[in-house]
């Protein structure tokens, strides 16, 4: 056993107190069990072990990426675990504690300033050209996690643990959208093993693209990159729900006083979308949700500094 073991097999929860009498039941995935309290851990120890295999990552080499941060923190543990060199590619948009915890398994980061701390169109592709200029270092593997469909592998297990996890009755599965690898990993498993299985993806109201909206800035981490991602796979989609910054925000603090469960924006979103939906399907409804990741990565940010939750 190894720290990369520890990776998958996290626990799924009903929401007991915030589900309205005569709505769907809700269930959450507790993803922040895994190491480095991320879901992101799944796709990083995949497009390692991936690049390993077919020789496009050798010992010897260095790892690169552009991230948020949880990727980048992912990214940074299985690098350590199995001695590789990163260098990440981020920006003040995202969390300290996300930007110090790659450090501290580390990796060296280069920052990429924002406008106002805020995720725009702009920053993400500022920060792809950025990486894209060091990968043409000799030695330098790219994991280009928006291109990278070895990524969508690492969520297979997921969809996996949610079908045993809900003994084969799921309604809906309800995700925010980043790079689209994890909502098309686990769409695909589970509408292999139930087509009618309802997958509803969520992203900012602030910048809906993949509604048909405009671009625009926002304050929810790890999602909405302001274009349609690469990897997005609309035939797998019944339905894109839009949440609003402030809305998620309101609703993760929510979460953390009434259900005990301590997690970002992302997961707020994803929990506002959830009870939307389990509300339209009715009280029989069996909805699966994410928490992406700890609160513990946020508690610099504006999300719960200064407030008592």
């Amino acid at each position: 056993m190894n720290i990369l073991d520890a990776i998958g097999n996290t626990s799924l929860v009903q929401l007991r107190r915030i589900v309205p009498p005569g709505t769907g039941n809700v269930f959450a995935k507790l993803e922040w069990e895994n190491p480095t309290g991320s879901f992101k851990d799944r796709m990083a120890l995949a497009v390692i072990a991936m690049a390993e295999a077919d020789g496009r990552l050798k010992r010897g080499d260095s790892v690169l990426e552009y991230t948020g941060g949880s990727t980048g923190t992912s990214l940074a543990l299985v690098c350590a675990a199995k001695g590789y060199p990163i260098r990440i590619v981020s920006s003040d948009a995202f969390s300290v504690e996300k930007l110090d915890h790659m450090r501290a398994l580390g990796a060296t980061v280069t920052i990429v300033p924002s406008e106002g701390g805020r995720t725009t169109k702009k920053l993400i592709l500022e920060m792809i050209e950025v990486a894209r200029e060091m990968s043409a270092e000799p030695r330098v593997f790219w994991t280009d996690q928006l291109h990278n469909r070895d990524s969508i592998a690492g969520y297979y297990p997921l969809g996996e643990e949610i079908w045993v996890q809900m003994e084969g009755k799921v309604d809906a599965f309800v995700h925010c959208v980043g790079t689209a690898a994890s909502s098309r990993g686990v769409a695909t498993v589970l509408k292999r093993r139930d087509p009618r299985v309802r997958i509803v993806a969520v992203e900012p109201s602030e910048s809906a693209v993949l509604s048909g909206g405009k671009e625009g800035p926002h304050h929810i981490e790890g999602v909405g990159i302001g274009y349609v991602p690469p990897l997005w796979e609309p035939s797998l989609v019944d339905e894109i729900v839009s949440v609003g910054t402030e809305e998620a925000n309101a609703m993760a603090r929510r979460i953390a006083r009434e259900e005990a469960l301590f997690a970002g924006t992302s997961s707020g979103a994803n929990i506002v979308a959830a009870l939307r939906v389990s509300a339209r399907l009715g009280p029989r409804a069996r909805v699966v949700t994410l928490m992406g990741d700890s609160g513990l990565k946020y508690l610099s940010a504006d999300l719960y500094r200064g407030r008592a939750v």
